[in-house]
């Protein structure tokens, strides 16, 4: 008797990755409280070395900018920019024209790849980065104030700042325990030593006097702030950074470098418990008001805007809750 004659093979699609869940964001939520506090910035250089060493990024820094020049000015014009994707009331406007101002951003690297920064998992990688940072920062400088739920309430946070760009989504993380993962395998695997993270980690490892420390001051006060800062500066920005980066991009970190960490950290948090919470929120918005107005004029203009931007008048209309940092 013939076997009866079988149908074709029906192979089940995979199940589609679960998105990624926003929560509300604004004036007295957790991510705009952390981002509202000067500590968020303290694990900001090792961020932005962390987006040098993605190899979009970094030929996108190296081709689109003067960074080898000024390797600062990146940062003094960035941060305001992007802290006020958060913290103004007019966020998800400014966080728009930021990734306008991204169209024209791409080309090959050194290796000939293509690159643009708007190819959606380098454009996350960049926003993880400052994810990352404000997470780290509550960590090292107010531990213990973030319960488990609180850190899948505040990654949702991020998520709805990411979804401020109007960007694809498809690379984000589902949860905080996703992205800790996923950030984990771009730092073992992805990220490399281009060009502009070798610049970046030689400053950091040797210092310039060819460089602008400061943004504002003139050059006595930026020679001042260097002896008094280079050390901390890079006692911070290496111990911030993920022990598999310093493993892999051989930065040096010795016990003594720890244990000074450690110390400096500790310092770091019984010094904010003497500032009041006001003070401290007041202070960062007049440090990014201050350096946002001294680096209007640098700022990126791309050569592509295919959505027109806002007039600047509107884009300083800031409520006394909002960080008035354009």
């Amino acid at each position: 008797m013939p076997a009866p004659a079988s149908g074709p093979t029906v192979t089940a699609a995979p199940p589609r990755p679960r998105a990624a869940a926003t929560a509300p964001l604004g004036p007295g939520t957790l991510l705009w409280r952390h981002a509202a506090d000067l500590r968020s910035l303290l694990p900001g250089a090792a961020a932005g070395l962390m987006q040098l060493l993605h190899p979009g990024i970094g030929a996108g820094v190296t081709e689109h900018s003067a960074f080898f020049d000024a390797p600062f000015d990146r940062i003094h014009r960035s941060v305001p920019q992007i802290w006020a994707t958060i913290l103004a009331p007019d966020g998800d406007a400014r966080a728009r024209t930021i990734r306008d101002l991204h169209r024209g951003i791409g080309g090959a690297d050194e290796h000939a790849r293509r690159y643009h920064a708007l190819e959606p998992e380098t454009f996350w990688w960049a926003h993880a980065t400052f994810t990352w940072e404000i997470f780290k920062a509550a960590e090292l400088f107010h531990p213990g104030t973030l319960t488990a739920e609180d850190h899948e309430r505040m990654y949702a946070e991020t998520v709805t700042w990411y979804a401020r760009y109007g960007v694809s989504m498809r690379p984000v993380p589902a949860d905080y325990a996703a992205f800790q993962s996923k950030f984990w395998h771009v730092c073992a695997e992805r990220l490399e030593l281009t060009p502009a993270a070798a610049r970046a980690l030689e400053i950091a490892k040797h210092g310039s006097d060819t460089i602008t420390l400061l943004p504002v001051g003139g050059p006595r006060l930026d020679r001042a702030g260097r002896l008094v800062a280079e050390r901390p500066l890079r006692l911070i920005t290496f111990g911030c950074l993920p022990a598999i980066v310093r493993d892999r991009f051989d930065i040096p970190w010795s016990a003594l470098d720890q244990a000074q960490f450690t110390a400096l950290a500790l310092a770091n948090r019984q010094g904010y418990r003497m500032i009041p919470t006001g003070i401290n929120h007041w202070a960062l918005r007049s440090m990014l008001r201050y350096i946002g107005a001294h680096t209007r004029d640098q700022r990126y203009v791309s050569a592509q805007r295919d959505a027109p931007l806002e007039p600047a008048s509107r884009r300083r209309r800031f409520s006394r809750q909002g960080a008035r940092v354009s």
